[in-house]
């Protein structure tokens, strides 16, 4: 089970400290108080003795509470959030700070480690979680030890490796109603004395939970199969060897982004059938002819790795690592970013990368009162994204105007009729260009009505863009750390990490066509002639052809991504960045189960050289530098042991101060990281276990966190993205011996307070500058909270265990995301959250 060592109460840690506490060495038989061995410290550690706030799971606890993902393995950690758009696009938050840029350029401010091998690029990152042996989540600037992207903590995924102890296996299966289905199953063989195999898998389905309106697949489904196999050898006691590889293949169907401004509805017909209703059925765009080879809405992902881990012992106090891995990942995923049915905007990713990293690490230990360890990692890293879209130029040039009525009660085909082409769109164009030209010169402009007949005629149905940008980096990493116990009770530690990176960003831009509407947009942003030049130019029969008109005669205007040079040339710049981050710890044991701690680290995100669109076509990539992100840390806290082992429980205090804050704003409606300046947080973070009597366990945990941007920044007083200040678990698990077996009821509730989606938390006044603000707030989810529940039932002596469970047992109605592409254009989606999920699973083990 968790040994999540942050936590309860004051009042339960002085209880703990009273001389009538009798402290065991071993923790009392329980479904959840089992004891795990931790390696947050590159040692193998009993988490009272690790001084930061560090929750540890065991694969047993995940089992019983059914956790087979990372969002619901955030429901009872404190300080985490996990937020799952989909496989291809997860949110990581701890203590405040998210990982899911996709942007090839970025550098993660969360690391995700699989048996310590980064897998921290988001669009890798979400795994499932089978056949685990513990999960660790260490919370706080902990880059000295989980590396660059642990800027405020880190997770590590430790897998069950192949055993030498013998054979044994498992086999499970779960159903459920949305035609759930899941099966999984491990099978270790021993070789020979110093030879073992072992081999794991699962699959899992279930159909989408928001209903397609339209009829074709329901949105949000899961459809995954993951596997796993790997080998241990053992020749002498000092060497071992673990090779293992894993694979992953994702296929859900569309992400369910529902516009919170147009109603689903039939773009044949144009007749409205559906509501706004966040959580009520919706209809998309499915298919688009032509993009990206008429692939429909969904993902396609497709991860594996391989990694070496070889340990040699030189004597008892000196003990050699060495990690070697290769990973590779390709991802991707068509969406609907406009939320509604008519062919608006469509759009894609495409994602695809490798990493490979080595590290070698030397560990001394003697027993003696000095632990130490360091270290060298080599790291390379070679990632693309590539974001076509495609969009109508005549519902786009009704959106700019604010012509909403049009898209939502007409027929798709009403935008290609004489009525709209010859009648509505002219008027549209004339008003549109007045609008922008006295906004950009504070001058009226009065296009002539044959100048604005011409651009109407040349608005295309489908006009294609595309952006790419791509990250290479190569880094090295030189690390140590020093444990000194000054008395048998007090202990100093430090630990330091030097990085220094080569970098090189890329951005290439493309357009199929000339986008006559970008060229509008364009040209009121030019002073006259030149104006009127480029009008005239669009308003040519076959403007948007660059063959009937070539750019060296009208320039290839784009909408959104303008094109690089020759329409399409990667534009490359590259850089380098070092720096050094550290620890510092102290910790007092006042007995074995009991001890407290203080500590202060620096954490550094490192500078990273964002690319962007060319302001003009043909121009040069927008490269900015945005300086290193530092954050200084301070953290106390208490662990314990109590009550013959029945109780475990602690509590962690802490505050940080942020600089260079790299947060996303819209330049010229293109998303751009920038530095916000300064932010802080404090918070309090507990957790605790405890065997009540022979047949009812408690476990829970809480969780505050006050993150806020301050000093200058842009976003002064806002709440962090994604961020609740407030959030708990609690889980009751009530055992009866009924026929021969143990009937176990295990309830849990878990809770969060209001979280805005973006750092701008939708304040209208810091929309303003959008070519199409969005002026109401309503990307936010206000509080809520989950019932669960689980009855199993295992006889006595025997191998199986049965169960049916509940998810989301009374309903509860919420949203997962909010905002995203739809809000660049004034127009946010929303994504519903899981509805109940009823099932039964049947589980035998034969070890």
């Amino acid at each position: 089970m968790p040994i999540r060592f942050h936590t309860v109460s004051l009042a339960v840690l002085a209880a703990a400290i009273m001389p009538t506490a009798a402290l065991a060495d071993t923790v009392a038989d329980s479904t959840f108080t089992e004891s795990v061995t931790v390696t947050a410290q590159k040692r193998a550690q009993n988490p009272i003795d690790v001084p930061m706030a560090l929750t540890a799971y065991s694969g047993d606890f995940l089992a019983k509470l059914d956790v087979q993902e990372f969002d619901k393995l955030s429901l009872y950690t404190p300080g985490f959030i996990v937020q799952n758009q989909s496989p291809n696009n997860p949110g990581l938050v701890l203590r405040g700070l998210t990982l899911d840029s996709g942007d090839a350029t970025q550098e993660p401010r969360v690391s995700v480690f699989e048996d310590d091998v980064s897998i921290s690029t988001t669009r890798a990152t979400y795994i499932e979680l089978f056949d685990i042996d513990r999960v660790e989540i260490a919370r706080g600037p902990q880059t000295t030890l989980f590396g660059r992207a642990a800027l405020m903590g880190g997770v590590n995924v430790i897998q069950n490796k192949a055993d030498l102890s013998g054979e044994y296996f498992s086999l499970g299966a779960e159903a459920g109603d949305y035609g759930y289905n899941m099966v999984e199953g491990m099978a270790n063989i021993q070789l020979s004395d110093d030879v073992a195999v072992r081999f794991a898998a699962r699959i899992k389905n279930r159909q989408g939970y928001v209903d397609n309106l339209s009829g074709d697949a329901d949105y949000d489904s899961v459809n995954t199969e993951a596997a796993r196999l790997s080998f241990a050898w053992k020749p002498t006691q000092a060497f071992s060897a673990d090779v293992i590889f894993n694979y992953e293949f994702d296929r859900p169907t569309g992400t369910s982004f529902k516009s919170g401004t147009f109603a689903p509805m039939d773009p044949n017909t144009g007749t409205i059938i559906g509501n706004l209703d966040h959580n009520s059925g919706m209809s998309l765009n499915t298919t688009v002819a032509g993009f990206e080879n008429n692939k429909k809405l969904g993902l396609n992902r497709k991860v594996w790795d391989g990694k070496a881990l070889l340990s040699y012992s030189l004597s008892d106090a000196v003990k050699l690592t060495s990690v070697t891995a290769y990973r590779r990942f390709d991802s991707e995923e068509v969406f609907d970013p406009d939320g509604f049915a008519q062919p608006l905007l469509e759009s894609a990713e495409d994602e695809r990368g490798d990493q490979f990293s080595h590290e070698f690490r030397i560990n001394y230990d003697d027993g003696g009162r000095l632990n130490a360890f360091a270290g060298v990692d080599y790291f390379y890293s070679n990632v693309s994204q590539r974001v076509p879209l495609q969009f109508d130029e005549r519902m786009s040039l009704s959106l700019l105007a604010g012509q909403d009525a049009l898209l939502q009660n007409q027929p798709s085909s009403f935008f290609s009729s004489a009525t709209f082409v010859q009648g509505y769109a002219p008027a549209i164009i004339q008003g549109l260009a007045q609008g922008l030209y006295y906004k950009n010169f504070g001058v009226v402009y009065n296009m002539p009505a044959a100048t604005a007949l011409g651009i109407a005629k040349n608005l295309k149905a489908n006009h294609w863009e595309q952006a790419e940008n791509f990250g290479k980096t190569k880094s090295v990493d030189l690390y140590g750390d020093v444990t000194f116990k000054v008395t048998e009770k007090f202990e100093l530690e430090g630990g330091a990490r030097y990085t220094n990176d080569d970098k090189l960003s890329s951005y290439a831009g493309s357009t199929a066509d000339r986008s006559v509407l970008g060229g509008l947009i364009g040209a009121m942003g030019l002073a006259a002639p030149y104006r009127d030049a480029v009008l005239g130019g669009l308003a040519t029969a076959g403007a948007g052809s660059l063959t009937a008109i070539p750019a060296s005669v009208l320039p290839a205007f784009a909408l959104f991504y303008q094109p690089t040079a020759n329409n399409g040339d990667k534009i490359a710049k590259s850089f380098n960045d070092d720096g050094l981050s550290w620890r510092f710890t102290a910790r007092y044991a006042f007995d074995k189960d009991l001890s407290v701690y203080a500590n202060y680290a620096r954490g550094r995100r490192p500078e990273v050289l964002t690319a962007n669109s060319p302001s003009t076509p043909f121009g040069t990539p927008d490269f900015t530098p945005v300086a290193a992100e530092e954050v200084d840390s301070y953290e106390m806290g208490a662990k314990t042991l109590a009550f013959d082992g029945k109780l475990r429980a602690d509590v962690a205090v802490y505050t940080y101060q942020y600089t260079n804050f790299q947060t996303s704003v819209l330049v010229n409606n293109m998303p751009t990281t920038t530095n916000a300046g300064k932010a802080n947080a404090w918070g309090i973070e507990s957790s605790v276990d405890w065997v009540i009597t022979d047949w009812a366990d408690f476990f829970g945990t809480y969780s505050y966190n006050r993150a806020r941007f301050g000093g200058t920044s842009i976003y002064k007083g806002n709440k962090f993205r994604l961020n609740p200040d407030h959030k708990l678990s609690a889980g009751l698990a009530l055992h009866q011996n009924i026929g021969g077996g143990t009937l176990t009821l295990l309830p849990t509730y878990t809770w969060q307070s209001k979280i805005y989606f973006d750092d701008d938390n939708d304040i209208a006044a810091l929309q303003s500058s959008h070519l199409l603000p969005d002026t109401k707030q309503d990307e936010l989810q206000k509080q809520y909270g989950l019932f669960n529940a689980r009855l199993s039932y295992a006889p006595d002596g025997a191998q199986w265990t049965a169960s049916i469970f509940a998810n989301n047992l009374l309903n509860q109605k919420y949203i997962k995301d909010a905002g995203n592409t739809g809000d660049d254009l004034g127009i946010p989606t929303f994504i519903a959250g899981e509805p109940r999920f009823f099932g039964a699973g049947i589980t035998i083990k034969t070890h």
